[in-house]
């Protein structure tokens, strides 16, 4: 399943390495990508929406509801 999250608090290339590695963690075979520009990360992956927003929000990231 897609899913689509407005994160905040990304502001460099370590950050987006950050997320997509709180995500992996989650998910192996998750496909990740990231707009930091537009706050946007879109997630692939077979785990429940709530479950990827809590892996980037204990990262340290603001995830929009």
């Amino acid at each position: 399943m897609k899913h689509t999250f407005t994160v905040t608090g990304m502001s460099c290339e370590h950050c987006e390495k950050a997320v997509t590695r709180a995500i992996k963690q989650l998910d192996r075979t998750a496909e990740v990508s990231i707009e930091r520009a537009a706050n946007k990360v879109e997630v692939t992956s077979s785990q429940a929406r709530e479950a990827l927003a809590l892996a980037m929000t204990e990262e340290g990231y603001g995830v929009a509801p």
